[in-house]
């Protein structure tokens, strides 16, 4: 019998291999081949051009609703790894879905292989919440640490998950797993689940199993841990002076556990430890961090993906050691990371993209590093975006509205708002007013002042400035404390540095002062000469009215404060 090489049959096996693939895979075969997952990402590899094998790297955001033009050519030209979705892109959340269908799509038909997107954003619950819209409003990871149950961490996760999920987006960076130090570190706050790192690594591995039963890309931050540092990457590169063995027996405990439980992905901070690394270097540009500690000695395989590098710490770094910013994104990939994040939608061919192309032609050493992290980025693709049970890659607009919020969500969150309340000091609890006590509710958000009306009719409210929450003007605290000592007794909200000021200007007033603590607790260890005070977590209606009932005598609150208000940090 006169055979026919086999090759010559290659054609029609894609063929045959693209009509069962999903979004437009008839030109993108390879990725959706029913091979063993090695063969696939050989076949890949092989194939690939260089350009494209670069691409996969990239992380990338875009600013507008729709997508613009320039990302769209990033991924037709490219085929880049995966996109962010900021809160700028999901004013409308059937728009999203059509935006997130039509990148997929895009993607799908680049380049002939079929690999999908990560699509990526940080939907942590609570304070962080990328994607609003109707997307559930949670008491946050405080209030997972006020109960201290895994299953409502779990049921957290599940929930996040399948309004994700319904919206195609099939990655997100939580459960945040800092452990909450240094209680002046406000940028993590509520935003954290304990000051206790076996809490931390219970609830966070269960929030993760909640996000893996609906397949979304669970990705733990911020590696090593925030949890201690006294700034705000966002703006100044924090230092952390923090030994090995404190940061080995606190800080990494949630991830040790966490890549015991196969955590898929870790998303890295730009967060300094010079007494462990021995040097300045940011744990996101470090190769120590990424490469002797994280995959050489806690074993993790999984995918690091830098935060996002538009950031105050890295351009503060840069100009220290006087490198470009493309430089910065070029050394963060030779550290170890495999996926740079980028909130902004670089030019097609600047500087960025030349420094990394470049180097990957030229230098064998860093094509070996980049082919490494591109086979992981591929790996993670394969098991999560290719079985049956993915998140859609075209999620259909006119369904989201039948899916987010998901129809269960509001009663579970409800009710772990009522459950996680806490009463740290009870001296009028219940309240019940006195004749003719003139009460007033202070604060700056409306569902606050709300809620406390519904439970104290009576009761007079003032809206505090939303201008700052660092400090308070002193034209804002004469202003306050002129209207507060009108009455007799404050129901005040404490959320921030500024309200820590105008609460503590009623001290030596008349006036008694009720605290009503929302999100972080931490500013309460200000306020031990209050004899009535309580903590909620959230910033959602849930949370206000659980809280209130709880101020009422309505609800038995058993809520335990997750942090000590006694120990602000061990620096």
């Amino acid at each position: 019998m006169n055979l026919r090489p086999a090759s010559l049959f290659l054609p029609l096996i894609l063929l045959l291999a693209a009509a069962a693939a999903p979004l437009g895979a008839e030109t993108a075969a390879t990725f959706w081949l029913d091979e063993a997952e090695e063969q696939v990402i050989d076949r890949l590899m092989a194939s690939m051009s260089a350009e494209e094998i670069v691409s996969q790297v990239f992380l990338v955001g875009w600013a507008t609703e729709e997508p613009s033009r320039e990302i769209l050519q990033w991924i037709r030209r490219r085929n880049i790894g995966g996109v962010k979705v900021f809160g700028w892109n999901s004013n409308d959340l059937a728009v999203l879905a059509r935006s997130i269908s039509q990148l997929q799509r895009e993607a799908a038909a680049s380049g002939g292989h079929g690999i999908p997107l990560f699509v990526a954003t940080d939907q942590e619950g609570g304070w962080v919440r990328h994607v609003r819209g109707t997307t559930s409003m949670t008491p946050g990871n405080m209030a997972l640490g006020a109960t201290g149950l895994p299953q409502d961490a779990y049921q957290t996760g599940y929930f996040i998950g399948a309004e994700l999920r319904a919206l195609g987006i099939n990655m997100n960076f939580a459960p945040t797993v800092d452990v909450y130090v240094n209680l002046d570190d406000y940028v993590i706050g509520p935003r954290a689940f304990s000051s206790d790192p076996i809490e931390t690594a219970v609830l966070g591995s269960a929030f993760f199993r909640g996000m893996q039963q609906q397949r979304v890309i669970a990705t733990a931050k911020h590696f090593p841990g925030h949890g201690n540092a006294a700034e705000d990457s966002h703006g100044s590169l924090p230092v952390i002076h923090d030994d090995f063995d404190a940061v080995w027996n606190r800080d990494l405990v949630p991830y040790r556990m966490l890549i015991r439980e196969g955590i898929p992905a870790l998303l890295s901070g730009h967060l300094s430890f010079p007494r462990v690394s021995g040097n300045g270097t940011p744990a996101s540009l470090s190769s120590y961090f990424k490469r002797d500690l994280l995959r050489s000695q806690m074993g993790f395989e999984g995918i690091v993906i830098t935060d996002e590098l538009y950031m105050g710490a890295v351009y503060q770094y840069g100009r220290e050691t006087g490198r470009s910013f493309a430089e910065l994104c070029l050394l963060a990939l030779e550290a170890g990371s495999d996926m740079i994040m980028l909130s902004r939608t670089p030019a097609l061919n600047d500087q960025i993209w030349h420094t990394i192309y470049s180097a990957y032609r030229e230098r064998p050493e860093f094509r070996r590093t980049i082919d490494a992290s591109v086979r992981r980025i591929l790996r993670t693709k394969l098991r999560y975006l290719k079985p049956e049970d993915r998140v859609p890659l075209d999620p259909d607009p006119a369904t989201v509205a039948a899916h987010v919020p998901h129809p269960d969500a509001g009663s579970f969150f409800a009710d772990h708002a009522y459950r996680s309340v806490t009463i740290t000091a009870a001296a009028r609890i219940p309240l019940q007013p006195r004749s003719n006590e003139r009460i007033l509710l202070a604060g700056r958000f409306g569902d606050f002042l709300r809620e406390g009306s519904a439970q104290f009719p009576g009761a007079a409210h003032y809206r505090l400035s939303t201008a700052t929450v660092y400090r308070a003007s002193a034209q804002e605290r004469l202003e306050f404390r002129r209207v507060a000592e009108r009455y007799d007794t404050v129901i005040f909200c404490l959320s921030d540095p500024a309200t820590v000021m105008l609460a503590d200007d009623l001290r030596h007033s008349d006036v008694e002062l009720i605290l009503f603590s929302v999100l972080s607790p931490s500013y309460l260890r200000s306020f031990s000469w209050v004899d009535t005070a309580l903590a909620v977590y959230g910033w959602g209606r849930d949370s206000y009215h659980a809280g209130f009932a709880a101020l009422s005598g309505q609800l038995h609150a058993e809520g335990i404060l997750p942090i000590d208000l006694h120990n602000s940090s061990d620096r």
